[in-house]
């Protein structure tokens, strides 16, 4: 696959924004390619145009397997796999946010009621400080409620209220 100037742009800046979200650079350039990509494109072919290593495009496309972000597809008389990416954004997105509620979230909902029946027990923890863990617990259980509430609403219903902005303070009554 040739890229052009553009592509090479958006893949590199994506690569760069992966590190930042705590995501390995290839695996976010080799996500952006097949994004970008007409057609599902086997390992060989993305280790030619992004020039990186054979073993360091598996390890990538596992990754990005596990994220549920590139699918598998075949071709009649090719016996090599070949990757595609989501390229609905809407879909994209929620399964960004389901797995790192998965892998972040929900761990950290799990610690902190631990730490809150932990402690009980505990005489040594000042009250305050239980307090504030408390406060993180309901904070990211209402967060988390709140996901699960606006994961049902439709995605056209939900651009409108995305494109509200602050518009909606109207409507529920607060300044």
């Amino acid at each position: 696959m040739e890229l052009t100037p553009v592509m090479q742009k958006y893949i590199l800046h994506w690569g760069e924004m992966g590190t930042r979200w705590g995501v390995n650079r290839t695996v976010a350039q080799i996500h952006a390619l097949l994004y970008l990509a007409p057609e599902p494109m086997h390992a060989e072919e993305i280790t030619e145009t992004l020039g990186v290593a054979r073993s360091n495009v598996s390890t990538s496309l596992k990754e990005l397997q596990s994220w549920g972000l590139v699918k598998v597809s075949h071709v009649m008389g090719d016996r090599r796999d070949r990757f595609q990416s989501l390229h609905d954004l809407w879909e994209t997105f929620y399964v960004i946010i389901e797995e790192r509620k998965r892998r972040e979230i929900d761990p950290t909902i799990t610690t902190l009621r631990e730490c809150m029946l932990d402690a009980e027990r505990d005489k040594a923890t000042p009250h305050d400080v239980i307090k504030r863990i408390e406060n993180m617990l309901r904070f990211i259980e209402v967060l988390t409620k709140w996901y699960g509430q606006i994961r049902t609403i439709p995605h056209s219903a939900l651009v409108k209220l995305l494109k509200m902005g602050s518009r909606i303070t109207h409507f529920i009554g607060s300044k």
